[in-house]
């Protein structure tokens, strides 16, 4: 599998494709609504890209970024055989992958300059920045946005966008250089493993999940299969706490909302948390929220 993320103009994303997934994707584009792929890293590197349109009957129009906007170039290539050939060795790094091609540059002009958040403002908003970054759930844009919102006060906004994204990109490279050095399975790992197999046999399991308890049991029913059991999940606020405090909350319950459904759902998810490596606190009360202790929240990122 190639380690990339592709978003398509009619909002389509693909995760970690094969060389022959990427290819089809390639060869399809061209119609209205559906002329472009935008290919990143997984985890994403802030302004590093290669994307490519096309409409039928044209040539492919090829860009590639690889930092500031001097770097950003393009060309067009002729057939989507060799677009598929290039896409495919610009995301397995080969040395080399962009020779051979008439790249020109695409004469982006440079920002403006970005102003220096006051420090005392800097301070305040880079907490909750690694707080979200650590998180592992959310894209550069969608946390830039969140640091934007961060501060407001009576409308008054004292970072802007730009400021926000600037501070977010530096921690963000900063966690993805850190995740170069950790272990081949962390214990977001084996929560995500866990929470596939819980999904797999018919308990709706769900990451991240809804601001709080109350909203994530009540949209939940919604988000599995028709024929689901019960549910298992954690919320953002969930996430910021093992961020910060190693702890889990989980949450969960029969669709029948029955004591005996839910305490049988407790004891399978908090069995398969266990199996998976992570240490799991319950006393078996169906009125208990199962807890996740001794985290290590090493969440990847992906973007």
């Amino acid at each position: 599998m190639l380690e990339i993320k592709i978003a398509t103009e009619n909002q389509q994303t693909h995760t970690r494709v094969s060389d022959q997934e990427l290819g089809g994707l390639v060869h399809r584009i061209g119609m209205t609504g559906d002329r472009f792929l935008v290919v990143q890293r997984i985890p994403d590197i802030p302004g590093t890209f290669i994307q490519v349109w096309h409409e039928i009957g044209g040539a492919y129009d090829v860009e590639h970024r690889a930092g500031g906007a001097a770097t950003h170039v393009r060309a067009l290539v002729e057939t989507p055989e060799r677009v598929a050939a290039l896409m495919t060795r610009w995301a397995r790094q080969e040395r080399g992958w962009d020779t051979g091609i008439g790249w020109e540059s695409a004469g982006l002009p440079e920002p403006e300059p970005v102003p220096e958040i006051a420090a005392d403002i800097r301070e305040e908003l880079e907490e909750r920045v690694r707080e979200l970054v650590h998180g592992g759930y959310g894209t550069v844009a969608d946390i830039a946005e969140s640091a934007e919102d961060f501060l407001v006060c009576d409308g008054v906004r004292p970072v802007t966008l730009a400021q926000a994204r600037q501070l977010v990109e530096r921690v963000w490279l900063e966690r993805v250089e850190e995740q170069r050095h950790w272990p081949e399975v962390t214990d977001p790992d084996r929560l995500e493993r866990a929470f596939a197999v819980l999904d797999g046999r018919g308990i709706t399991a769900r990451e991240n999940f809804a601001c709080c308890r109350s909203c994530g049991t009540g949209e939940i029913r919604g988000e599995g299969r028709e024929d689901a059991r019960g549910f298992v999940f954690f919320h953002v606020q969930g996430t910021d706490g093992a961020v910060t405090g190693r702890r889990l909350m989980l949450y969960y319950g029969g669709f029948d909302e029955s004591a005996e459904t839910t305490t049988a759902v407790g004891r399978e998810v908090a069995a398969v948390l266990g199996e998976a490596g992570l240490t799991v606190e319950w006393d078996g009360s169906p009125d208990r929220a199962i807890e996740l202790t001794d985290l290590d929240w090493r969440k990847r990122l992906v973007g």
